[in-house]
């Protein structure tokens, strides 16, 4: 049967900002392909301003996060779920809790409520005390307020499952093997293959960027060390302010275009991921699609994904010592092998669009099951 879902929580397609925008991208055009009829919210500000993406409708709505910073985040949502509250959606997904969960209450009652839980944010160091309680408050409402959960990390699957005793669905984050490499793109910021490592991330304190730079600053390799990322926030100055004395290290800003960005990471020597808070991050299958060498953060949700496939790190020092030291020879092109092996086999996103469409289903068909007792729906975890 064809199923009308409306996709929630994003600032919308197609993809300009994050991981969430990629996958509502690759999911909403999946699932249309498949006969479903699918909608996708997106902010009215979005670049994109037509009412249909791939035979995928856009409902654009009033978003004053420019206006009001993070708190029109939550006015954005809220007038994404009032007017789905219009709509006659089977199957409501909702991309993330932190800013949508508040209203929880106001989701709509005639459809199916789907939440994708997304990461630990109340972890976040650059968050305050008080709000990373209010983002653990935000969490609980999101469990309360959703028939259905899905996490896209296992580590998060099990947080999520000894803490609030619920029964949630593990379905990954996806990505597409990359095998097109243009060394131009390598001269326009003046760099050689394998001549260079490198560290793209958001620039936020738990992506361990101090760390890895500290490490870069007291080795004594000479190779050049690339950071990609916007550098406009007060981390990013900081960063750049405290390392700028050290000319291996260059600061190339955000780039946006994914097959610069493949390139760059398939002729480094090394890619450094320091993500230690959420799940399974978007830009760590980025780097196992496009043959990077790994060095990642030592934490649980790196190694749910990478396993004996990454070179590990915890301090500054590790990082010093994987820099100096470390050869690309038959192990580590071993190592590299078997991530793209995962990507294919378990991250690709025909994979995880199979899961997504047979959980909907399997949800919708639950949903209409009738206790015969108190004629109330039966609600399945």
């Amino acid at each position: 049967m064809n199923l009308r879902i409306g996709i929630l929580g994003t600032r919308g397609i197609p993809n300009h900002y994050g991981g969430f925008e990629q996958f509502a991208e690759h999911l909403s055009v999946g699932l249309s392909q498949r006969g479903h009829h699918i909608s996708v919210y997106n902010s009215h500000i979005h670049p994109y301003q037509k009412e249909n993406y791939h035979n995928v409708q856009i409902i654009h709505c009033y978003d004053p996060e420019k206006l009001l910073g993070t708190a029109g985040q939550f006015i954005y949502d809220l007038n994404c779920i009032l007017d789905a509250r219009k709509r006659n959606f089977d199957i409501i997904l909702q991309l993330g809790y932190t800013s949508s969960s508040v209203w929880g209450s106001l989701f709509p009652k005639n459809a199916i409520n789907i939440t994708n839980m997304d990461g630990l944010e109340w972890r976040r160091s650059k968050y305050s005390k008080p709000v990373q309680k209010f983002l653990k408050y935000a969490e609980s409402l999101a469990i309360k307020h959703s028939d259905f959960l899905i996490a896209d990390s296992i580590e998060i699957q099990r947080y999520l499952q000894l803490k609030y005793k619920v029964n949630i669905q593990y379905i990954p984050y996806g990505a597409e093997l990359f095998n097109q490499i243009n060394e131009k793109v390598l001269a326009e910021y003046q760099l050689t293959k394998r001549g260079f490592s490198l560290l793209m991330a958001r620039m936020e304190p738990e992506n361990n960027i101090e760390t890895i730079l500290e490490g870069v600053y007291h080795g004594n390799s000479d190779k050049k060390f690339v950071v990609i990322g916007d550098i406009a926030n007060k981390f990013g100055k900081y960063i750049v302010q405290k390392f700028k004395q050290d000319e291996r290290i260059q600061f190339l800003g955000s780039i946006f275009n994914a097959h610069k960005l493949h390139t760059i990471r398939a002729c480094s020597q090394l890619y450094f991921h320091g993500h230690s808070v959420g799940g399974t991050n978007p830009s760590l299958l980025e780097a196992m699609s496009s043959r990077a060498l790994i060095a990642a953060h030592d934490n649980p949700f790196n190694k749910s994904i990478l396993a004996n496939d990454a070179l590990y790190f915890s301090n500054a020092n590790d990082v010093k010592k994987i820099l100096e030291t470390t050869k690309r020879g038959t192990h580590e092109e071993q190592m590299i092998q078997n991530n793209m092996y995962k990507i294919s086999t378990h991250f690709n996103w025909q994979k995880i669009i199979d899961e997504y469409e047979e959980m909907m289903l399997q949800c919708y068909h639950q949903s209409k099951i009738i206790n015969p007792i108190s004629n109330e729906k039966v609600v399945f975890y």
